[in-house]
């Protein structure tokens, strides 16, 4: 299958299928007594989350709550530096809690509520989705489980105290390497544990279905501001839309609003300390096809076919894998996906910050660099940045690591 097999006026109705797949990948591969409870998802999806009050409620929490819409900022110095292309930036880092993450919480945690369980369940990285779902479940009065990496625990402080601020128990996970993957592997068996009075609130558009689906739908509010705002504020679309991706849910977010438009589309992920294995989170250009954590993606293995150990500087995209539509979209050939490497990260973290004033997030870095270097290529037309969170998270790590660092 490439682009041309695929009507993109319909592709959301018809991707991902009933069983939850894009092409070859998504699905679900879990313990029947598991499965029961995603289709109890499933079907409370299609139906609580279609109704009219449903819908109601979670745009007035958008506007009144998460302060939705964020704006677009024009990046006028960076662009006058690099020349002619003009960037701009989406500034998720101005919705409620610091970063896109919750978009779909909210949905989530509405949905949880509406299901009538008590608890949500939820790993992260960087500790956003975490935060956000704290958020969530003390918005709505849930009780909430994040299970998290030990190093990223360390790495992320100052998040691991706002979930505990907000009432979450924060669980140090200390098997394997300590970081996302393990905090997933931690969540799934609690949620095993507990799906009867729970709801596992997944962080990313991984997983097995239904939440690759619920995730980018949640997000797509992203991209829809994005391209509406975008052509109020310039009369036309983008050339280029840039977003960061590890498991995929800011980018396919912002994806999602220009999929059935005439704009190249990048996603960019982490390069890390380089190509060899271990030193870096890219599996979509560097893996195979391959099953973990309950769903079929592009996944990068160890010599025994087991998920491999992986970096990014990056605390929310260090993820062996990343999500089934997103293989989909690179087998299509509709997003093209690159790397960036964290020297060229920091380097961008540095130069938006002072050339612009918006501290960005070491994951969010990673697609201002790969858009820094795109201009470069252009030279000349637009580019749309979904600058994914701020990034106070980071600030304390990248000065302890690299110092600061001046602008050329």
């Amino acid at each position: 299958m490439n682009f041309n097999d695929v009507n993109f006026d319909t592709y959301f109705k018809n991707y991902p299928n009933e069983k939850g797949y894009f092409g070859p990948y998504g699905g679900s591969y879990i313990p029947d007594e598991l499965q029961a409870a995603m289709n109890e998802i499933t079907e409370s999806y299609f139906t609580i989350c279609k109704s009219r009050k449903f819908i109601n409620e979670l745009r007035r929490i958008r506007k009144e709550f998460q302060g939705r819409p964020t704006p677009i900022s024009h990046l006028e110095r960076l662009s006058t530096k690099l020349g002619n292309v003009q960037l701009y930036a989406k500034r998720e880092d101005l919705n409620h809690t610091g970063a896109h993450k919750l978009n779909h919480c909210m949905g989530e945690a509405l949905l949880a509520k509406y299901m009538g369980k008590s608890k949500i369940i939820a790993e992260t990285g960087a500790g956003q989705h975490g935060v956000a779902l704290a958020t969530a479940a003390a918005y709505f009065g849930l009780k909430c489980d994040i299970y998290m990496g030990a190093v990223d625990i360390k790495k992320q402080a100052p998040n691991v105290a706002r979930m505990k601020i907000l009432g979450a128990n924060v669980i140090s996970v200390t098997d394997g390497l300590q970081t996302l993957k393990e905090a997933v592997d931690a969540a799934f068996a609690a949620y095993a544990r507990e799906y009867k009075d729970a709801i596992y609130c997944i962080g990313s558009c991984v997983g097995p279905h239904p939440f690759p689906m619920m995730v980018r739908d949640f997000q797509s509010i992203v991209g829809i501001e994005a391209r509406e705002q975008f052509v109020e504020m310039t009369g036309e679309l983008p050339d280029a839309v840039v977003a960061c991706v590890g498991g995929g849910s800011n980018s396919m977010g912002m994806f999602s609003g220009f999929l059935n438009y005439p704009v190249d589309i990048y996603g960019v992920e982490p390069l890390g300390r380089g190509p060899k294995l271990g030193d870096h989170a890219a599996s979509l250009t560097y893996g195979t096809e391959g099953i973990m954590h309950g769903f079929n993606s592009i996944m990068l293995k160890d010599e025994n076919g087991e998920p491999a150990p992986v970096y990014s500087i990056a605390s929310g995209l260090d993820y062996p894998s990343s999500g089934p539509e997103h293989a989909f979209l690179r087998d299509l050939g509709r997003v093209k996906y690159d790397v960036v490497d964290d020297e060229e990260t920091i380097d961008a973290f540095y130069t938006l910050s002072r050339l612009e004033g918006i501290i960005p997030a070491i994951e969010s870095s990673h697609a201002v660099a790969y858009a820094i270097k795109l201009a470069k290529k252009m030279g000349k037309g637009s580019i749309l940045i979904n600058l994914s969170g701020r990034g106070d998270k980071d600030m304390d790590y990248i000065i302890e690591k690299y110092g600061i660092r001046d602008v050329e």
